[in-house]
């Protein structure tokens, strides 16, 4: 049977999952310029995104959205597709798994059901993970392979930023919170060999004929 506390503790850590991934999405904080060589202008450091991108100069702050999207490169773009797919999946996916968790009367008191849509739920969730863990990670590969690339000019390599570890803490968030709503639903429909005792102790004309029929075999 579905365990309440493990359905609400799944959903609260993909709702923080959620809540984390939108803000990782939005943030220009992905990658930081690199201070190598004789590059190293303390006074000014640039932050790039997924969708904007800021310079920091003497602690002032300015960002500036990018002009067009079809300008950027084919894996920046297939970044943003993946991020807003994995969020759109997780907002589908939390309505859901509400409904479905054992201590809501949305469907009565219909477990099967239920349990069925805590499952899609976190199915949806571990999905979105997934997708969201790709962008993250490419975006730190190419990081790290410019950096160590002799051929990229030193002003145009770049460190990981502040969002890539935070990126990969709310797809741990998400995997694990799908994957907590997922076995913690089991299907109230399938009998147990425990549940199939008990109506035979209930029912005592069904264990007469049990009886006799062992006898008669025997």
């Amino acid at each position: 049977m579905a365990s309440t506390g493990l359905q609400v503790m799944g959903l609260l850590l993909s709702i923080a999952g959620l809540v984390g991934g939108a803000l990782v999405c939005v943030s220009p904080w992905w990658r930081v310029s690199a201070f190598v060589g004789d590059e190293l202008v303390v006074s000014e450091v640039r932050w790039e995104g997924l969708w904007m991108t800021c310079l920091s100069h003497w602690g002032k702050i300015q960002c500036k959205a990018f002009d067009s999207g079809l300008a950027l490169s084919a894996s920046d773009q297939l970044c943003r597709t993946l991020s807003v797919l994995a969020l759109i999946l997780c907002v589908l996916a939390l309505p859901v798994g509400v409904v479905g968790l054992k201590c809501t009367h949305c469907l009565g008191d219909m477990q099967s059901p239920k349990a069925r849509l805590v499952q899609v739920a976190g199915i949806l969730f571990v999905i979105a993970g997934v997708l969201f863990l790709i962008p993250v990670c490419w975006n730190a590969y190419v990081v790290v392979r410019d950096f160590y690339d002799p051929n990229v000019a030193p002003p145009l390599k770049r460190e990981l930023g502040p969002a890539l570890y935070l990126g990969w803490v709310m797809v741990l968030l998400m995997l694990v919170g799908g994957a907590v709503l997922y076995g913690s639903s089991t299907s109230p429909g399938v009998p147990t060999i425990f549940s199939s005792r008990r109506g035979v102790r209930n029912n005592p004309e069904a264990s007469t004929k049990e009886d006799k029929a062992e006898k008669a075999y025997v």
